[in-house]
């Protein structure tokens, strides 16, 4: 049996210094300091934000504020997306209405026309939007399609004064050197959730698969855009390990999306998220990754629910319109939003 008393004995006169645990307030001020100061965060602190029911969200909210507010001030950069390709993807992520494995009906159409591109980027620019974000459903391009996609992007740069992302599967550094050389400014891969995880979600690739393709497209200077779906299932040291891998990939967008069931998508129902969960997560994303674009991404509306104003205190983008296949609120709800909250809507022509 082991003797406590001296241990005991010596803490009653002070002579065992016993580590205490900050206080709410000073350990969230704490998280602040460390991320302007760029300090990294230790595993204890980070699933502190997630799983401490002590600290109050609105200490932690002001908390991550502070970071925000000192890399973007009060600005908020919306993104429209255009599902420019729907359907037709071989590939089995199982939380995908576009899936192989779903048993939804969605709309099946090939690459909208250049001129349907450039007129729905038109529309977007005219609603506010920062950026304008190109989605094709499918594994990835073949050359051909990578020539047509350069194309596009170039005549949407010349055309619009909007930074423009592009989602189209697996590349390599020769696809994405093309790209870059055609203007693109960011290419989005999202890593969806952990290594750990991947295989529960998806049979047809591997998180090593996402992960070339984003380090490709980082290799030849194009800005990386990464991020994942909370809430299918995950725990919480999970949610950590991909946010410290998107800080050592140095993602300068980071869409953090929360699960909403597409009918007939594998994966089912969850509803395992609160607006405090969602919250705390974007508040850890931008502790982890404090100059980073940290977006409240698809599924805000439904998870967030009337706390979903609260999210640009860590947050400094939004979606607006659609996402892919489930819906999201219209430019004009988003951008009152954004304003009846005291922030500001960026756009690129203003920075000019």
């Amino acid at each position: 049996m082991i003797d406590c008393l001296p241990l005991f004995t010596a803490c009653q006169r002070g002579l065992v210094e016993v580590e205490r645990m900050p206080e709410p307030r000073e350990f969230c001020q704490k998280l602040a300091q460390a991320a302007l100061q760029g300090q990294p965060l230790g595993r204890s602190e980070a699933l502190r934000v997630l799983r401490d029911p002590d600290l109050p969200l609105l200490t932690l909210l002001d908390a991550a504020f502070q970071v925000r507010k000192h890399h973007f001030g009060l600005g908020v950069r919306v993104h429209i997306l255009n599902n420019v390709q729907n359907g037709l993807c071989p590939e089995d992520c199982n939380y995908c209405a576009q899936s192989t494995s779903s048993a939804g009906s969605v709309p099946v159409y090939r690459m909208k026309s250049d001129e349907t591109i450039l007129e729905e980027a038109r529309r977007a620019h005219d609603s506010g939007a920062f950026r304008y974000c190109l989605v094709l459903s499918g594994r990835g391009p073949g050359e051909e399609r990578l020539d047509h996609l350069a194309s596009v992007v170039t005549r949407l740069k010349q055309s619009f004064p909007m930074e423009v992302c592009l989602s189209a599967g697996f590349i390599d550094a020769g696809q994405a050197a093309r790209l870059k050389a055609a203007g693109l400014d960011r290419y989005n891969h999202n890593l969806n959730t952990s290594e750990s995880r991947y295989g529960t979600i998806c049979h047809t690739h591997t998180y090593a698969d996402r992960l070339a393709t984003l380090e490709a497209a980082r290799s030849v200077g194009l800005e990386v855009c990464s991020g994942l779906i909370i809430g299918m299932g995950e725990e919480p040291d999970e949610v950590v390990e991909v946010a410290l891998t998107l800080n050592r990939l140095d993602a300068r967008s980071i869409p953090v999306n929360f699960y909403v069931h597409a009918p007939g998508s594998a994966l089912g129902e969850q509803n395992r998220l609160t607006p405090e969960a969602c919250l705390r997560a974007l508040c850890l994303f931008r502790f982890l990754n404090p100059s980073a674009e940290i977006r409240a991404a698809g599924g805000r509306e439904v998870n967030l629910r009337a706390l979903e104003s609260l999210a640009l205190y860590p947050a400094n983008s939004l979606f607006a319109e659609g996402y892919l296949n489930t819906g999201g609120h219209g430019a004009d709800k988003t951008m009152q939003m954004i304003r009846d909250a005291g922030f500001t809507v960026e756009r690129v022509d203003e920075q000019e």
